[in-house]
């Protein structure tokens, strides 16, 4: 079966001091974060990759990655644009970015067309997150089939997704039975002594366990997604108020809707790989060392195309 990897890239640069962090070079011979999830999604059976930019970025995109993935595995662009608005709908003024993960999924409309795992381009997940995710979607059910939207998403531990260099946002899952019923949406984690996990809530800190499971944006859907995310797209642009300049129309959002609805469930597929990425630009060098790491523990090879 046809299985298809987004990368969700269109928001290039937005908090990693101005430069283009998903393009900085982080392997040993210059690979940066997204070819090693391309590497372990094609290694896992995904067998096509699209990639979700900004039409301003495509030509620096294709130069450092895209034109090199595309000898190994079937490339294709989806463009998410502020503008790209349902008729009828135009930008507020004062509107500065995009509308989120939820309408940078919808730009592959008519471009995926089979069961599709999404991820963000600056993180890195792991081999066992793609396998599983992989195996999952293979044996996918369309909503015609069993009466539910059939999803699914790739839970870490917490413990595992953390940054040395200041506090994180982590959405944490509420699972019953092996399936999501909430993510709860939780800023300012950051390790504690002893390996306690803090948070603040309501101006005090508050202690968090270190094996909770969290989203990290590694999602599973069906194709009968897209309509989910067109229908709910102008539904929410209806509901804009003139003071929501920022509001953003996000995935979690729309699948958490579903859920509650009863129109989908969520599998909860859980890795125990340590996920890193460039929440922070004092984050890089970890991410070399990590990667270096990898290479010479043999987890990837020391060329990673070659």
């Amino acid at each position: 079966m046809n299985t298809t990897l987004v990368v969700m890239a269109a928001g290039i640069g937005s908090r990693f001091g101005g430069g283009i962090k998903q393009l900085e070079a982080m392997g040993p011979n210059g690979e940066i974060i997204m070819d090693y999830s391309i590497y372990d999604a094609k290694a896992a059976g995904f067998n096509k990759v699209v990639f979700v930019i900004r039409h301003d970025l495509l030509k620096d995109f294709k130069e450092v990655i895209g034109n090199r993935i595309e000898k190994v595995i079937d490339v294709d662009y989806a463009f998410q644009e502020m503008d790209n608005l349902p008729e009828g709908f135009s930008v507020p003024a004062g509107r500065a970015k995009p509308w989120g993960t939820g309408q940078a999924i919808l730009a592959c409309k008519g471009i995926v067309n089979e069961p599709f795992a999404v991820i963000n381009a600056d993180d890195y997940y792991g081999k066992e997150a793609f396998v599983k995710m992989h195996d999952y979607l293979v044996g996918a059910k369309d909503k015609a089939e069993n009466g539910k939207y059939d999803f699914s998403m790739v839970g870490f531990i917490l413990g595992n997704t953390l940054s040395e260099n200041g506090t994180v946002t982590r959405g944490v899952c509420v699972a019953k039975d092996g399936y999501l019923s909430e993510v709860v949406e939780t800023s300012g984690i950051i390790a504690g002594e002893n390996g306690e996990i803090l948070h603040e809530e309501n101006g005090s800190d508050m202690s968090i366990t270190p094996d909770s499971v969290v989203s990290m944006n590694m999602w599973g859907f069906t194709p009968d997604f897209m309509d989910v995310l067109e229908n709910g797209f102008t539904e929410f642009l209806k509901e804009l108020k003139p003071e929501d300049i920022k509001k953003e129309y996000l995935l979690p959002m729309v699948v958490d809707s579903l859920i509650k609805s009863g129109d989908a469930t969520v599998k909860v597929l859980t890795s125990n790989d340590k996920w890193f990425g460039v929440t922070y630009m004092e984050d890089k060098p970890v991410v070399v060392e990590s990667f270096k790491k990898l290479v010479k523990d043999g987890v990837y090879p020391a060329k990673l195309w070659a």
